[in-house]
C-alpha cells in the first residue's frame, strides 16, 4: 500500500450493530448512493456543523420529544377539565384547535 501522508491523521472507529439494523440502513444508503463510511462521515460533519444531532429524535410512534411533552400536558389538562371526550382523537382535535 502506498504511503499517504493524510493517513496519520485518520482514526479508525468500530461500531457493533445487529445484522438487521445494518442490513436496513445499508439498503437506504445504497439507494442514496452512499457507502457506510461516507454516510457516517456525513453524519459526523453535520453534527459538527449544527453542534448538535443533525435531526430530531423521535420515538417508535414518530413523535418528537417536544410532541410527547405536549401530549402529556394535554392529557393532564384533560384529566383536570370538566370536558369529556369519547376518544383520544376528539381530545387531540380539541387541543389542536387552540
Amino acid at each position: 500500500m502506498p504511503y499517504n501522508k493524510n493517513m496519520k491523521n485518520n482514526s479508525q472507529l468500530q461500531v457493533r450493530v445487529d445484522a438487521k439494523t445494518k442490513k436496513e440502513v445499508q439498503k437506504i444508503f445504497d439507494n442514496l448512493g452512499l457507502d457506510m463510511s461516507s454516510a457516517i462521515k456525513l453524519f459526523f460533519r453535520q453534527t459538527i456543523n449544527s453542534k448538535n444531532l443533525p435531526f430530531e429524535i423521535r420515538d417508535e410512534n414518530g413523535f418528537t420529544l417536544h410532541n410527547v411533552q405536549i401530549l402529556r400536558e394535554s392529557v393532564a389538562s384533560a384529566k383536570n377539565s370538566s370536558k369529556s371526550f369519547k376518544n383520544s382523537s376528539d381530545l387531540l382535535k380539541d387541543v389542536l384547535k387552540d
